[in-house]
């Protein structure tokens, strides 16, 4: 190694370690997966707040239920999520008066009212399931990268300073590079951990609202059934 050596970040990542370049085209490939999971989770939580808002501008316009049920039903495609734990929660109360209707029988309300709840509570997992898919994978991209590449400068520091026992004067130009290349892989870590970290937090809040307002929902439209039931 000399002080005219190439220290382009092109340069040492090729005059790199194969240990070392390895642990660099894992932590590429994993912030290339991570930045695809974070546009596509931005516009699903996008999405899922809008479709939100306009399904509760909709049901609280004080419109029938029963029209507002087959509508729901007819354009299920493009329903959001809250849409859907209605269309659970209703289709369930109105098969359980069916139900009841055919057989004769007198009509137990509050089982009748359980299973609407057990209905929207069931829908309601799902639609979190959904909304919360990939948010495992960036919380483990921003707490595990920056320890993948600290374990590749540590690998190249290592494989550097074992260069420089063959070297009769170690000098700081000769080690330079060696330390560089070394450091590039703790970089690529911190670029592919801080994006994660952050969308992580932003979408885990932005999704906690969501759960909230369909929480809010159920125990709402729950009530609903009641007194229509009296």
């Amino acid at each position: 190694m000399n002080g005219t050596q190439d220290l382009s970040f092109i340069a040492l990542i090729a005059n790199a370690h194969l240990i070392v370049q390895l642990i660099m085209a894992l932590l590429l490939g994993v912030s290339l997966v991570s930045w695809t999971y974070i546009f596509k989770k931005w516009f699903d939580v996008r999405a899922a707040r809008r479709l939100t808002i306009d399904f509760e501008k909709t049901f609280w316009a004080g419109g029938n239920l029963h029209q507002l049920y087959q509508a729901a039903g007819s354009n299920r495609a493009n329903n959001g999520a809250l849409s859907r734990i209605f269309e659970a929660g209703m289709g369930e109360f109105i098969k359980g008066k069916q139900a009841a209707t055919a057989s004769r029988e007198a009509l137990d309300m509050g089982a009748i009212l359980d299973g609407a709840r057990r209905a929207m509570r069931a829908a309601f997992q799902r639609e979190m399931d959904v909304l919360e898919s990939h948010l495992a994978f960036l919380a483990s991209v921003g707490s595990v990268s920056p320890y993948i590449g600290l374990l590749g400068t540590v690998w190249g520091i290592m494989n550097a300073f074992r260069g420089l026992a063959n070297v009769q004067q170690a000098t700081l130009s000769a080690v330079a590079p060696g330390i560089a290349e070394a450091l590039i892989a703790t970089a690529i870590g911190l670029f592919a951990a801080i994006p994660a970290v952050v969308a992580y937090n932003r979408f885990s809040h932005d999704i906690d609202r969501l759960a909230i307002r369909f929480e809010s929902f159920v125990e709402e439209f729950s009530n609903i059934l009641q007194r229509q039931s009296r």
